[in-house]
């Protein structure tokens, strides 16, 4: 499960991709728009910065602004800088990983197969979805809602 603050990264970043290219969002108005707490949203942005997903300027033109294309942006990126580890178990992840406190020997695990398993399958999913595919879901859901 993503935690709120991946989820309100996440929709914060797809209401960015889906204005125009050189429009400039500013973080009032994404938190009105997508019902996200100000402050927690105030956060997010800063650490989406950071890690340079998004350039910001102040001032009356100022607000956020995607610094990479959104079809470069994939949900692994997004999942990891605001989760951390994608796997289930600690004894799967690829870049967290950790041996299970339970285990043996991680060989002979009757579990840890299946999880390897899931942890491929949603790695491949979070791989090829792009912020930019997300942009385009949400046009479409808006679109459909309204005709």
């Amino acid at each position: 499960m993503i935690s709120n603050r991946c989820k309100y990264a996440l929709k914060a970043l797809i209401y960015i991709a889906r204005q125009d290219k050189d429009k400039s969002v500013l973080s009032s108005e994404i938190s009105k728009d997508e019902n996200i707490p100000k402050k927690f949203l105030e956060n997010i942005l800063r650490d989406l910065k950071n890690a340079q997903f998004l350039t910001s300027k102040r001032g009356a033109r100022g607000g956020y602004r995607l610094n990479k294309d959104p079809k470069n942006v994939t949900l692994i990126e997004i999942i990891r800088l605001m989760d951390g580890p994608i796997a289930l178990l600690p004894c799967v992840s690829i870049m967290y990983h950790q041996t299970c406190d339970a285990c043996k020997a991680e060989e002979s695990c009757d579990i840890r197969s299946v999880f390897v398993e899931v942890r491929d399958a949603t790695l491949n999913i979070y791989r090829k979805t792009t912020l930019a595919s997300l942009a385009r879901q949400e046009k479409k859901i808006t679109f459909a809602e309204n005709s």
